[in-house]
């Protein structure tokens, strides 16, 4: 995020970027960025502390053990599981810090509780008495076994270190202890955790936090990062209604699990909806149980305060409109901001182009009739493929105006387009003759 980015209202900026405004029309690289990439904290019995990593859907399939300490059915894993319904990539952190498990043999590689289901089994080896068996376990699954000689040819495994002391004897099994997950997080883990994140790109934040203090935090910070460095997501909390298009908030509570669980889905489903799509009407697939119990009237209101709520469609549950917290219009941010459809869209454009600019034409391309011409013809081929995708309808090349700024280094470009949004209401007539 090291180059300008955001919003402007004057051409003062200092540092080289791009600086794009959305603004409702009056009324009486060209290619695509890749959507499906979601970011999120949470607290862990087991991985990395202190720093973000990146595990992608197939990787989670396979390795979750190593990485998250359980099996990928296990009902630990149901929120992570939920957020790769619908996404491809998720940069997780882990809030807490706690302490290892460990025993005389070796110390877990990472500290919580979860180190404290690990075990060593050593045994003489039947080829070779001289030698020993060393197997590792994890419950009762066996994670690594070495025949070695001796300590110092124990290599380590993704769940242990050995110590550096040890002395191999035999043992039926010798149970790990001391692992915690330490104290509750507070304003400082997730501040550090948004710090961390501001340099990775991803599609739509999660925030599971109950504090209205810390939701409030990650409004804060999406908005700072939205309008101020131009990285453009959408962020998801549990009932903090912010009144801005950046911000879903989530209303049902889950009732087999904590009650913000559902924010998980809700973060993979955001990140990963392509930009010519709609989560209106989606069901929901995910492995929570979801309170529905409303009225119409409380959809009506729920829809209208800018609440994102599931509702029951006979057996199944669905969103009932896919929309963010948004409620104040004004004239250059109107109505159909509340669309998360249209943010999309939008973010698409900001995101696509500025990578575009920035790969492309800053520091390399200069500023005459014959670099402005090329932008232009970057743009509207962008463009042409969002109207492709039928994402924006209505698109003309004269649409996009790209003109010379107040200094010799700024170029400044207009732009309209007009956003599709999925069919969401019918209104029908027949006539009976």
């Amino acid at each position: 995020m090291a180059l300008g980015g955001g919003t402007f209202t004057t051409q003062n900026k200092i540092l080289p970027g791009s600086y794009i405004n959305f603004i409702s029309a009056k009324r009486a690289s060209s290619a695509l960025s890749e959507r499906g990439i979601a970011a999120i904290s949470l607290e862990l019995d087991w991985g990395v502390s202190g720093e973000v990593f990146t595990v992608k859907a197939d990787r989670f399939e396979r390795k979750s053990l190593e990485i998250f300490g359980y099996p990928y059915e296990s009902d630990a894993l149901k929120g992570i599981r939920d957020i790769f319904k619908n996404s491809h990539t998720v940069h997780f952190y882990k809030l807490n810090k706690g302490t290892k498990a460990s025993n005389a043999f070796a110390e877990a590689k990472y500290d919580g509780k979860r180190g404290n289901s690990l075990k060593t089994v050593i045994v003489a080896n039947i080829d070779d008495p001289g030698k020993f068996d060393v197997s590792t376990y994890l419950d009762n699954t066996l994670i690594d076994k070495q025949t070695v000689g001796a300590p110092s040819e124990l290599k380590e495994n993704p769940f242990i270190n050995w110590k550096a002391d040890v002395t191999l004897a035999e043992t039926a099994g010798t149970p790990f202890t001391g692992g915690e997950n330490g104290e509750q997080p507070t304003g400082t883990e997730y501040q550090t955790f948004l710090d961390k994140i501001e340099s990775y790109n991803f599609n739509t934040l999660g925030c599971l936090a109950t504090d209205k203090v810390i939701k409030d935090l990650f409004v804060a910070f999406t908005k700072r990062m939205r309008e101020k460095v131009g990285a453009k997501f959408q962020t998801v909390v549990y009932q903090n209604l912010s009144d801005y298009e950046g911000v879903i908030s989530v209303e049902n509570k889950t009732t087999d699990a904590d009650p913000q669980s559902l924010v998980y889905w809700v973060t993979g489903a955001s990140a990963g909806c392509a930009v010519n799509k709609s989560n209106t009407n989606k069901k929901y697939d995910g492995e929570f149980t979801i309170d529905v119990d409303y009225t119409q009237t409380a959809l009506e209101d729920a829809l209208l305060a800018g609440k994102y709520i599931f509702h029951k469609v006979g057996d199944e549950v669905r969103v009932l409109e896919d929309i963010n917290t948004l409620v104040t219009y004004t004239e250059e941010k109107n109505s159909d901001f509340r669309s998360n459809q249209t943010v999309r869209v939008l973010d698409q454009i900001a995101n696509d182009i500025a990578v575009l600019f920035n790969n492309r034409y800053l520091g390399k391309i200069p500023n005459n009739d014959s670099g402005r011409v090329s932008l232009w013809n970057d743009i509207v081929r962008h463009h042409q493929e969002l109207e492709t995708l039928q994402a924006i309808e209505n698109f003309k090349a004269d649409d996009v105006v790209v003109e010379k700024g107040n200094e010799k280094k700024a170029v400044v470009v207009s732009d309209a387009v007009t956003v599709v949004n999925a069919m969401a209401q019918l209104f029908m007539t027949v006539k009976v003759q």
